[in-house]
């Protein structure tokens, strides 16, 4: 077998299949080395996609050229778009995911990607010399060289699984983990920490009384892919219930015997996806908590019970599932456990997702601290991005602020690291009006088109979008025909006579692009998407003007770069934290610097004029 590679990915799930493809797709020879392809893209959690601020994730990695909304589209059980009742800006899509599906579509496109090999092999060492990567060893004793490594072990790092008094040295769902390589990343003096993430129990859908519970629709949406034609159809039903009294009950009875509770887990679990008994013991007050019921595949009668993540024992978990409205007579298929893993200080980390001190050595993934599937996939398409350029000589693609989802999930990332595994949210994303799901393409296409990662169909496609908006925009400034525009305004019950040019028609609530066409040929020949970005960019126009202007000062300050050999720690004027967090991090620019918690105004001042003297004295 060839050994000799371009680079390297570690890992073959959400990080490391979106990594692996990105050097393959750019013409570089790729090896995953993964403990088995039998685990490739598996959805050891959520069977699902997407979800609020994550669909944005899946639209930026499909723009750039990834894999991820691709595949969600041709695996979905059911799409629908949440936050509906809330602005454009966080209308987030949601698929309930194939999870058998997913991971046999997905293993396909990698045995199908030229320039891309598999392996089954556990990695045992980075192998480096003198500052730069050399390839991996395995624990056979097996060497394979390559100039850039990936690192994409998602939760399978030293990990143990959790339930109740029982624990087992264990990756996901019983797959093997992997024991060897904390020890290498230790020796590249990466700081490695644990973390914990949990699962519900798997039911079996044929012991579940549905006649009890809210049936939840599947609804009719674009799909996550701009290159998917029409609309993904909706396969099958989720069900929404509630845990009662009697689960409560339960709970507080049995609190000393979970693991989260007595001790025997230390590490630090998600604060956006508590367990059921996390729940019940910091929301004591509240009566019942939310639980859905998702189809794990059309192969399986398995169902996953979102939003009963537990370590609690088994007996226990028996005994509570069974106090769930209409999961009285349920039967458990697998039972419900906690994980912990190792990860790294992601502060250690370029933006590019490279290890500082190690070149070619990137990381991608729940090995950084994030959780979720989505910003998993984020990572992984931008570490291999960024190590297809450095093997390219080429600049990296660094994502601002104001550009992705995926810039603000890798800057909070490596410039203000986490203590607890880091979820994606819209609240993070300062310039959301600009991040629409819907707009993803125009903002991260071109780009990469310039990184070799887009093809020439999806860039066909791209193009004619464009031209869509270079012949629909100028029209928006024009006046609309008064007797269309009265049945108009009529339909949408919002008063006013008068000329109106479609701009103002467009920047009023209950305008939509069916009722645009119905009442305006001028907008017939329109696309629907096109159309409906148009009537979403007047409707926030005076918002956007603010943001603009806000992102045009961020960035003034992100053009003045700062030297990599800076002194902080001997730098007057500083504040002692500000030198320690600076001298940590080492920023890359002023707005990155500003960026760090510690860092005051006084302190970026006091570093400007340091710059402007291009001194350190």
């Amino acid at each position: 077998m060839e050994k000799v590679y371009d680079g390297i990915v570690i890992g073959g799930g959400h990080a490391g299949v979106e990594a692996a493809l990105a050097l393959a797709r750019t013409g570089l020879k790729t090896l995953m080395m993964t403990l088995t392809p039998d685990a490739i893209a598996y959805m050891a959690c959520n069977p699902s996609v997407g979800g609020t601020a994550k669909g944005h994730l899946v639209r930026e990695i499909d723009a750039l050229g990834g894999q991820m909304g691709l595949n969600a589209d041709a695996t979905a059980l059911q799409m629908r778009m949440l936050n509906r009742g809330k602005g454009e800006a966080v209308h987030s899509l949601r698929a309930q995911s194939d999870k058998i599906k997913y991971h046999l579509n997905m293993k396909r496109t990698l045995e199908e990607q030229e320039n891309l090999d598999i392996l089954q092999a556990e990695a045992a060492e980075i192998l480096v010399a003198g500052g730069k990567v050399r390839g991996v060893k395995t624990t056979l004793g097996d060497t394979y060289e390559a100039r850039a490594v990936i690192v994409a072990t998602g939760v399978y790092l030293n990990s143990d699984i959790i339930t109740g008094e029982w624990k087992k040295e264990s990756g996901p769902s019983g797959f093997a983990c992997a024991t060897f390589l904390t020890q290498s990343l230790v020796s590249l003096g990466l700081e490695v920490r644990r973390f914990k993430t949990g699962t519900p129990a798997r039911l079996d859908g044929r012991t579940i009384d549905y006649s009890r519970m809210q049936a939840q629709e599947g609804e009719d949406v674009y799909a996550f892919s701009f290159m998917t034609e029409g609309k993904v159809e909706n396969k099958a039903k989720c069900y929404l219930t509630y845990t009662t009294q009697a689960t409560k009950d339960v709970i507080m009875r049995n609190i000393s015997r979970s693991p989260l509770y007595n001790g025997t887990i230390k590490s630090t679990g998600p604060r956006y996806c508590p367990s059921i008994e996390d729940k019940v013991m910091r929301f004591a007050d509240k009566e019942r908590h939310q639980i859905f019921l998702e189809p794990e595949s059309a192969f399986t009668h398995e169902v996953y019970a979102q939003g009963m993540s537990s370590s609690l024992p088994f007996d226990v978990q028996e005994e509570m599932y069974h106090t769930v409205t209409g999961l009285e007579r349920a039967r458990i298929v697998r039972y419900a456990y906690a994980i912990e893993y190792d990860c790294i200080d992601s502060t250690r980390l370029l933006p590019t997702l490279q290890v500082k001190g190690v070149e070619g050595l990137f990381t991608a993934g729940q090995i950084n601290g994030s959780s979720g599937y989505e910003e998993a996939a984020a990572q992984g398409i931008m570490a291999g991005i960024n190590a297809s350029l450095m093997l390219r000589n080429m600049p990296p693609l660094v994502l601002s602020r104001d550009e992705a989802y995926i810039g603000v999930l890798i800057d909070d990332l490596v410039t203000k690291g986490t203590n607890e595994p880091y979820r994606m949210m819209t609240a993070r994303a300062e310039h959301r009006l600009h991040l629409r799901q819907e707009n993803a393409d125009m903002r991260l296409t071109p780009k990469g088109r310039e990184v070799g990662l887009v093809d020439d169909e999806r860039w066909e496609k791209f193009k004619k979008k464009q031209e869509q908006f270079e012949i629909f925009s100028p029209l928006l400034g024009d006046f609309a025909p008064k007797a269309p525009t009265s049945a108009f305004l009529e339909e949408i019950k919002e008063g006013g006579e008068g000329n109106y040019s479609y701009e103002q028609l467009f920047k009023r609530t209950g305008t939509s692009t069916a009722s645009v066409k119905r009442f305006f040929p001028t907008w017939k020949d329109c696309d629907e998407r096109v159309l409906g970005e148009l009537i979403t960019r007047c409707r926030y126009s005076g918002y956007m003007e603010k943001q603009r202007a806000a992102i045009e000062k961020e960035r003034k300050m992100s053009s003045r770069l700062i030297p990599p050999d800076i002194d902080y720690l001997n730098m007057h004027g500083l504040r002692l934290e500000a030198r320690q967090k600076l001298d940590k991090i080492r920023p890359v620019d002023l707005g990155q610097a500003a960026r760090i918690s510690g860092v005051s105004p006084a302190d970026i001042a006091v570093l400007m004029v340091r710059l402007a003297g291009r001194g350190e004295q």
